[in-house]
This record gives structure tokens, sequence and C-alpha cells, in this order.
């Protein structure tokens, strides 16, 4: 009888330690998950959303001619292999560019079309603007909105994300109703939250290294979702999500995916982080 009774003492406390260790994450695919497919690329964006990957960040720049690519550098010399700047190039001459793998350049009204009607559940847009005048900047702002959002699924979340502060802001000049992220390579602490503050924005992609449990217990408090990067191995996985982030990115997003299911059953790859 005595037995009896601890064995179902040891249950009900395991089971205690299982509830608080339950949690939920949103696993998202930096630039489309580079370590797993080219980034950038139709390719790795269909290949990682077939595997279950329904979150992702990605880049985007402006052509000469206005058009909107995506594409993390400026020039496609890493890409393709070829030192054009895309920024001071056209549409046409870009097409006519593949990758050093054989995929085309992928401009953001392709990558939303493929989204259309899909149950994709966020996207993560970066502005890369740093090179901007103020009156390519709004530009640059009103087309992407625009593209972006006109074939948005309906219960998907776009964000717009940036290192730039002028583009968060001009972002929510020409539209009040954009979500915006402050993006930093700062940890969570006060002064990035500040800074958050002071662009009026409730969103916060932070560096996991410096980021401490307590500075993401007061971003939570202050009411900011938290993304912790760069995410380069199932260590950096583990880390984000024992500091509490709401959403880890990573370059790994299906082998982080299927690592939750096989050795962290108790995590929820949340899909709704509103």
């Amino acid at each position: 009888m005595k037995r009896i009774f601890v064995t179902l003492l040891s249950l009900l406390f395991s089971a205690a330690l299982f509830a608080q260790q339950a949690t939920e994450v949103m696993v998202i695919g930096h630039r489309g998950g580079r370590a797993e497919f080219e980034e950038n690329t139709l390719a790795a964006f269909k290949g990682s959303f077939e595997k279950g990957v329904r979150g992702y960040e990605t880049d985007i720049r402006m052509t000469a001619d206005q058009e909107l690519v995506i594409t993390h550098d400026a020039s496609l010399k890493r890409m393709a292999g070829v030192d054009l700047d895309v920024e001071k190039s056209k549409r046409k001459e870009i097409e006519k560019i593949k990758t050093t793998q054989g995929n085309p350049i992928l401009f953001v009204d392709e990558l939303v079309k493929y989204f259309r009607g899909s149950d994709i559940a966020y996207i993560e847009w970066e502005m890369k603007s740093n090179n901007y005048t103020e009156e390519q900047l709004k530009v640059y702002c009103d087309k992407t909105y625009k593209t972006v959002m006109k074939d948005k699924p309906q219960n998907a979340l776009y964000i717009f994300s940036s290192f730039d502060h002028r583009s968060i802001r001009t972002m929510k000049e020409l539209h009040p109703d954009a979500e915006c992220m402050l993006i930093t390579g700062d940890p969570a602490n006060e002064k990035t939250l500040k800074t958050a503050e002071e662009l009026g924005v409730k969103r916060i992609a932070c560096n996991v290294d410096g980021t401490s449990r307590k500075m993401v217990k007061a971003a939570h408090k202050a009411g900011y979702k938290v993304n912790l990067w760069p995410g380069t191995s199932e260590e950096d996985f583990q880390l984000a999500l024992s500091l509490g982030a709401d959403i880890a990115c990573t370059d790994y997003p299906v082998k982080i995916l299927e690592f939750v299911k096989q050795k962290m059953p108790w995590v929820n790859p949340r899909k709704d982080i509103r």
C-alpha cells in the first residue's frame, strides 16, 4: 500500500512538472530557412512550407524602377556570383539572373502570390532601407505595404520589421494600421524597450545573446512580443525557449520543428502570435 502511494505521488509530481514546462513558441524560418534551402528563394519558402513551416522572416529591397525584390544583400554577388547592385538595376535585368543553385531571384509580388489563400500564419517583411532618401523611403514603404497586404491570407499576420528607425516611422505615418517590429542587435534590455516605445511599436526582435529571462519578463509585462535571434542550432532554439521568447527565428525551421516533435513534446509550435 505504501509503495502504491509513493508511486502515485511520483506520478502526480511528474505531471505537475510537465505542466510547468509546457510552453508555446512560434518557430520562424530566417530567410526561408537559409541553412536548409537556398535563402530567400521561392524554392526555400515552398520547400519549408511543404514540411510544415508556417512562419518566416525575409528581406525587401527596391530596384531602380521601383520593383520590390527579396534579397538580403544589396549586391547579388554572394547569391548569384554577379556583382550587380539590386537598387541600381531594373527588374528585367534581375530576372535574367539565376542564383548559384539555379533559382530565379525572387520578387515580393511572386512570394505574396505563392502564399495567397494558404494557411501561412506569419511573415516578417524586413525593410532593408538604410540607403534610401526620405523621398525614396516613402515610395518604398507605401509600395511594400500595398504589395504585401493586397493578397494577405485572412488569418495571417504580416509584420513590417527593420533596424532602420526611419522606415518604421514612415510606414506608421503612411499606414497607421501596419504592424511593425523593431530589430536590434542588442538584447531585450531597457534601452531596446525605450526605443520601441519611442517608435510606437510593441514588437521587438533582439539578440538572444545577452538577453535574460528577467528582461523578457519585463518586456512581456510592458506589453511587448519578443522575437529572439539568431538561431543557428538546436541549442539556440532551446535558449530562446527557456528565456520565454514568443518567437524563435532560426536558420533550421524544419529541423527545429522535427526536434520539438521528437524531443520536446510539451512544446507547442504556436501559429497565432497576435
